[in-house]
């Protein structure tokens, strides 16, 4: 069905700027994230009737509670949604709504910029569909405003229509997921439920409970610079250095020649001079023994260079950022189980494949709540090309409603 509030309210969440910030020290890490959170979510969660409706300082963090209506219904069932956006310009989101879209390119604004069948070929998905798209300038933000979107019409919904049986439920939109840091202070006490979903995926029907183990490696490469005229035998290139070492990683090992459940080393970014460059990267696989094996390469790549140079030249940070959540959940499949039972009530497919990407979830699983990931319903995520269909989201809705009512 069609929710009369839905667009209006994910229109309204979309055109504030949440982007968040990596080289920030605070959390959130932006401070538009809180003022998101208390001057646009919390009103509006206490509006609709939500319980117990609170904001936690030292984690960015907004909570609330819907109690059950039903003896029957015991579980205490949590939806979680992260307020940020990505590293893409958020400031002056302009959607444009496509209605009943037969197909062809989409002009997105006056920015030069379109959607393509050919290049984007999950268009075909969406025919007769209404589509949301950015102009051209901005992201769009349906990572993760259109998960917001759809927990708060659930809860409106079910408000508004006390007859519809359901258990409890807490809601929770964090801080910095896009960052890779927003569960971090998430504390499991605070969020009193027997499990959880995050409502952070892509197209109709994905339900996952497999995410990469993910790793950050930064690596400094100190060179030494002369006169280019003399150089021979003296200078060391901290820049050729840096290319050194990435031309040792397996080739095809990259996300763009990846996929399934092959892991990766991305770099995602490169900078220096003759004297000193530096290089991030983000370390990918799903399998415990493939993922240590990846990084005791990099470290026994640059103690080989080292040992070549007679110094230490490359100096590497390596830090684990999360583990697959699949270790957890498989221990007790009743999320997925239920997931997936409403989904296929609903004439839903259930997409179950690995998240290339990890959520909220992961770090959350591994506190001790289970907390597998929903379909949201955005695609091309993360710049100018994003785009969600609001027929996904409202199903996004009948889904999140299904669940609490076999709970």
């Amino acid at each position: 069905m069609l929710y009369d509030n839905l667009l209006d309210r994910f229109i309204k969440y979309v055109k504030v700027n949440t982007r968040s910030n990596p080289d920030s020290q605070t959390t959130p890490s932006s401070q538009n994230q809180v003022d998101f959170a208390l001057n646009i979510l919390k009103p509006e969660m206490e509006a609709i009737g939500l319980q117990n409706v609170h904001y936690i300082k030292e984690n960015g963090y907004l909570i609330g509670t819907l109690p059950a209506n039903s003896k029957e219904l015991t579980r205490k069932i949590g939806f979680i949604a992260h307020m940020d956006t990505a590293d893409f310009n958020a400031e002056g989101v302009n959607p444009q709504i496509i209605e009943n879209y037969q197909g062809g390119e989409i002009k997105l604004g006056q920015s030069g910029y379109a959607l393509l069948p050919e290049e984007f070929p999950n268009l075909n998905n969406y025919k007769g569909q209404t589509l949301i798209t950015t102009d051209g300038t901005t992201l769009l933000g349906a990572d993760d405003k259109s998960g917001i979107t759809e927990i708060m019409t659930a809860i409106e919904y079910l408000l508004a229509n006390p007859s519809i049986e359901h258990c409890e439920i807490m809601v929770a939109f964090g801080p910095d997921e896009e960052i890779g840091i927003g569960a971090d202070k998430f504390k499991v006490a605070d969020f009193d439920v027997d499990f959880a979903y995050t409502v952070d995926g892509g197209p109709l029907g994905e339900l996952q409970f497999e995410t990469f183990s993910a790793a950050a490696l930064k690596i400094d490469f100190l060179g030494r610079n002369v006169h280019p005229g003399t150089a021979k035998g003296q200078m060391i290139n901290a820049l050729q250095l840096a290319i050194d070492f990435h031309n040792q990683l397996p080739e095809n090992d990259r996300p763009e020649k990846t996929d399934g459940y092959q892991g990766f080393y991305h770099l995602h970014g490169m900078s220096g001079s003759v004297e000193e460059a530096h290089s991030s990267y983000i370390i990918r696989d799903f399998e415990d023994n493939s993922f240590e094996a990846r990084k005791e390469h990099v470290l026994a790549m640059a103690d080989r260079m080292n040992k070549a140079y007679g110094t230490e030249r490359i100096h590497i940070s390596l830090s684990d950022q999360y583990y697959n959540m699949k270790k957890v959940i498989e221990k007790d499949m009743t999320p997925i189980k239920i997931a997936k039972a409403v989904m296929e009530d609903l004439s839903i497919k259930p997409i179950i494949e690995p998240i290339r990407g990890g959520t909220d979830g992961s770090k959350i699983s591994f506190m001790g709540l289970p907390t597998p990931n929903l379909f949201a319903g955005g695609e091309n995520m993360h710049g100018r090309f994003e785009f969600v269909s609001l027929e996904t989201m409202c199903k996004a809705v009948d889904v999140i409603i299904g669940i609490v009512q076999k709970s």
